[in-house]
């Protein structure tokens, strides 16, 4: 029996029977005299449990309510270990930048998780001294956007939002249905039903300027059909693929990317020269090229022909401005 179901017996035991012996408790819980008497201390200590050894009745009683703080075990039940992981996930969203997404909602949380882990030597400091996140390129999010959208996403309403669409450097307003939020690479994006486009979008909160619920329920599109629209494609870069890239990689660089995964649905085998080959589905391509641009000289793009030339034409002209004279 783990810990934290021990404290709800022990609590059980006393309720339904009024008293009872220390000898008792000891065989409900098959646990050892010493493991009991610190169970005891803990509910004492860290739940306020008025816990009392009442001599006339020949065993621990739970006092009047009246006897110090107030008394109230928590609804969830959670095991050290999972205690010590939701705590870590705390930690990666602080050190991510996120904490501010939800910070006075959680730390009441948090709080009380610490209290239920204790002081031990694996308890919550460990987990603040001893797990760090270097977040890299993250694009953080006013947490009052975040907020607002969170709001329009549970409660379903629509939401009006001032929008800088970075591809084509155009600021412009638009009425979304949010459908789902999505963390892709230190940033957030908002799968939502466009009413201007009058389509299924993805939009990067990052890039919201302003946004205001609306007295307006939101449009409801079934999670199966946003999968099907925004889900298959590459990257952020979502939507129906359209074609299958395939990728060669070098012997050396084959030794890092056969331990990555690109797509739910890539397909890879090995070479004869210890290299690596990986098809994978895509619609829009300029998160593939970037990723493929990140592996230089270690892959070669062998189809399809329009993005092979692709990136033939964006190393050309990355060699041809260093083939200029530096600078100064």
């Amino acid at each position: 029996m783990r810990q934290t179901e021990r404290y709800y017996r022990i609590d059980q035991l006393i309720r339904s029977r009024g008293a009872i012996a220390f000898k008792e408790l000891q065989a409900a819980l098959e646990v050892s005299r010493a493991t009991l008497t610190r169970d005891l201390a803990a509910l004492r200590d860290r739940f306020n449990a008025p816990i009392v050894f009442d001599r006339d009745r020949g065993g621990y009683v739970l006092a009047d309510a009246g006897f110090g703080p107030q008394y109230e075990l928590p609804g969830l039940w959670f095991s050290d270990r999972e205690i010590l992981a939701l705590l870590t996930m705390h930690r990666m969203l602080e050190d991510l930048g996120s904490g501010g997404l939800l910070g006075d909602q959680v730390a009441p949380l948090v709080e009380r998780l610490e209290g239920l882990l204790g002081q031990g030597a694996g308890g919550a400091r460990a987990v603040r001294e001893r797990v760090r996140i270097i977040p890299a390129q993250n694009r953080p999010v006013a947490p009052r956007f975040f907020e607002l959208v969170g709001s329009a996403l549970v409660g379903r309403q629509r939401l009006e939002i001032a929008y800088h669409s970075r591809g084509r450097d155009e600021r412009g307003r638009r009425e979304v249905s949010p459908q789902r939020l999505v963390h892709w690479r230190n940033a957030w994006y908002l799968d939502a039903f466009c009413h201007r486009a009058e389509a299924l979008r993805v939009f990067a909160l990052d890039a919201v300027e302003e946004a205001r619920l609306l007295d307006r329920r939101a449009l409801e599109v079934s999670l199966a059909e946003v999968d099907r629209v925004l889900g298959t494609g590459y990257g952020i870069f979502r939507g129906r693929p359209r074609s299958w890239a395939v990728l060669r990689f070098s012997a050396e660089a084959a030794r890092w990317v056969r331990a990555e995964v690109w797509h739910p649905r890539q397909e890879a085998q090995d070479l004869p020269d210890g290299g690596w080959e990986l098809r994978l589905p895509y619609s829009a391509s300029p998160e593939l090229e970037m990723d493929i641009l990140r592996h230089g000289e270690e892959v070669e793009v062998v189809g399809p022909p329009e993005l092979r030339e692709r990136i033939a034409q964006r190393l050309a002209k990355s060699a041809r401005r260093y083939r200029k004279a530096a600078p100064g």
